[in-house]
């Protein structure tokens, strides 16, 4: 998956789903079963951000590189 942050773009792979409010630092991020919040860890660091669907989109899958 990737996502914009305010360091750009930013790619990870969901670890959750949440279909019910969740508190994380201090915020409640609003989730409903039919409107979840992903759980995302980053894929080259070591941050979680949580993310409503509409603000993700799928990358296609890398090919090997042949050598």
């Amino acid at each position: 998956m990737q996502w914009n942050s305010e360091a750009g773009r930013v790619s990870g792979r969901i670890v959750r789903v949440h279909t019910k409010d969740v508190k994380r630092k201090g915020y409640v991020h609003h989730a409903t079963a039919d409107d979840p919040q992903y759980e995302i860890a980053s894929d080259k660091t070591d941050h979680v951000a949580l993310h409503k669907g509409s603000a993700l989109r799928r990358l296609p899958r890398r090919r090997p590189s042949r050598a």
